[in-house]
């Protein structure tokens, strides 16, 4: 099949989400080394919906596909970008406390997590002035635990401190930089950091096929949730502020084996409920938590791509980037600008095109939460012999 042509998520009847085998194309940053480098090649499929093949050094590369709901006239195949969001930061975390429990000898029965992350929008989309904005989430995170309060306090502060999700949130990432190449030739941007160094290489140039799924892949990373079997909505404990339009909700819990799972959705009328599975042991069975947040990343920002294209009926197609995200782990975590190479192919002016890409990074909701610096609330509660006691504790995460 040609990477030219514009299929479907449900086109091959592949799971939402796999391994595959299918290598990174060229050098992680061409002329570069770093550290906890995360690659991201992504593509805009039919509608909003797209795909991204997510690799770093030491665990597979994971083929997730994304999509909107009705609010946005998505088919609803697949997660919507937020969820991505939501889902991997309570993963990161969650996989940062079982680790350290371990490494202090903490006993941890259970490790349950509730997310709420809250965004909005001022100005005009179609007229250009339009920008997005993210405030600081808020986090309920339940410990089943003989250990007493003292000690489990120090655990969660930890594991935010060694989160590097939580420190995509919490430092702000003034210059997060972009490349255009249009018709396959680079052009300088303005209105946004220019990425500097050499091109990197567009994957679709290079790639003959599609991404297939590995032999044994684990089955049903993501699935969409019955509505019958929907977990009810947490009651939001965000600061009501006049930019926010609305809620993302997340509850999640982490497995014995270390694979976490999450039901993520868009707090507004008849929003469909996504399950996603995330390896935080080893990273083999499934994509970890920060293979997510890279993911939501450019899914987010190729949705304001996408609406903007169709909004303005721009003769501009073929929408593929590819984005690097950059964490490192250790008692203080942190996570690095997010540089992103853009791939715009169509007929329309070159000021069009870079009109475009402005856009979309003012826009993007996610772009605006790493420029930001969210703190995120901290509600914690200690489940001891069964029973709800202890702590319940409200405090800006540090």
């Amino acid at each position: 099949m040609s990477l030219e042509i514009i299929e479907s998520i449900d086109q091959n009847g592949y799971p939402l989400a796999f391994a595959t085998s299918r290598a990174p194309t060229g050098s992680p940053v061409p002329g570069e080394a770093r550290v906890g480098l995360f690659r991201v090649e992504a593509r805009q499929l039919a509608g909003h919906q797209k795909e991204a093949i997510v690799s770093g050094a030491g665990f597979r590369a994971w083929r997730l596909v994304s999509d909107e709901g009705s609010t946005l006239k998505g088919t609803d195949l697949a997660p919507f970008p937020l969820g991505f969001f939501n889902a991997g930061i309570q993963a990161d975390l969650g996989g940062r406390l079982r680790g350290l429990a371990v490494k202090r000898g903490i006993a941890l029965d259970s490790v349950d997590i509730q997310l709420v992350n809250g965004y909005g929008f001022t100005g005009s989309f179609m007229l250009g002035t339009g920008q997005g904005h993210a405030v600081a989430p808020a986090l309920d995170i339940t410990l089943g635990s003989p250990t007493g309060a003292t000690q489990l306090r120090s655990l969660v502060d930890a594991a935010l401190q060694a989160s590097p999700a939580i420190a995509l949130l919490r430092t702000p990432l003034a210059k997060n930089p972009f490349a255009l190449y249009i018709n396959g030739r680079r052009r300088h941007v303005a209105g946004v950091p220019e990425c500097g160094g050499a091109d990197a290489v567009d994957p679709y140039r290079v790639y003959r096929d599609v991404p297939r799924p590995l032999p044994g892949t684990v089955p049903d990373l993501i699935v969409k949730v019955d509505p019958a079997a929907r977990r009810p909505t947490p009651a939001a404990s965000l600061q009501p502020k006049a930019e926010v339009s609305w809620n993302v909700f997340g509850v999640g819990t982490l497995a014995a084996d270390g694979m976490y799972e999450t039901e993520t959705w868009l707090g507004l009328p008849n929003s469909s409920h996504f399950r996603l599975r995330t390896d935080e042991a080893r990273a083999d069975r499934a994509p970890c938590g920060l293979a997510l947040v890279s993911a939501a990343i450019s899914f987010c920002y190729m949705t304001q791509l996408s609406r903007y294209i169709e909004g303005m009926k721009m003769k501009i197609g073929q929408v593929r980037l590819v984005q690097f995200n950059t964490y490192s782990a250790g008692e203080q975590a942190s996570a690095g600008p997010i540089e992103t190479h853009l791939y715009l192919n169509g007929e329309a002016a070159e000021e069009t095109h870079l009109h475009l890409l402005t856009i979309a990074a003012h826009t993007c909701y996610l772009h605006a939460a790493a420029r930001a610096s969210l703190q995120p609330s901290v509600r914690l509660h200690h489940k001891a012999d069964g029973s709800q006691a202890g702590i319940h504790q409200d405090r800006a995460g540090t």
